[in-house]
């Protein structure tokens, strides 16, 4: 591992999941999953979200769309989470979504769909924009 790359990622993954959430799987790495941590550090965030020809946005629309697609559903919700951090709007995840629909299917939207309204809705106790009342 290129303790470089390892810095990039680490430098990444806290700017896109913020540093208590990076802090929090730092503290319960185990001798088990360390490799697995080192790998991902490394790999997704140092090589692929550090990349340059997509904005943290567009990385972020483009993940939840293969989560939501495979049904990773906790990995979904961590990066609904993650995009007050990367930019990408409650309407950018909505039309990521339908994309879905139409892509990988209904029953992988209708769950991410599920899924993404209740991790905004966490995350803004008042519900998406176009749910508050006057």
């Amino acid at each position: 591992m290129s303790q470089d790359m390892h810095e990039r990622g680490m430098a990444t993954r806290r700017k896109v999941l913020g540093d208590a959430h990076v802090d929090r799987a730092e503290a319960a790495k185990t001798d088990f999953d360390t490799p697995f941590q080192h790998m991902i550090t490394e790999a997704a965030w140092g090589h692929v979200w550090s990349r340059p020809g997509l904005t943290m946005r567009e990385r972020s629309m483009l993940t939840i769309a293969l989560l939501a697609a495979l049904g990773h559903e906790e990995e979904l919700a961590m990066h609904v989470r993650a995009t007050a951090r990367t930019g990408a709007s409650p309407e950018d995840i909505r039309e990521a979504l339908l994309h879905v629909a139409i892509y990988a299917g209904v029953p992988a939207a209708n769950s991410a769909i599920r899924i993404a309204r209740e991790t905004l809705a966490r995350m803004d106790p008042a519900g998406p924009a176009e749910e508050k009342t006057p």
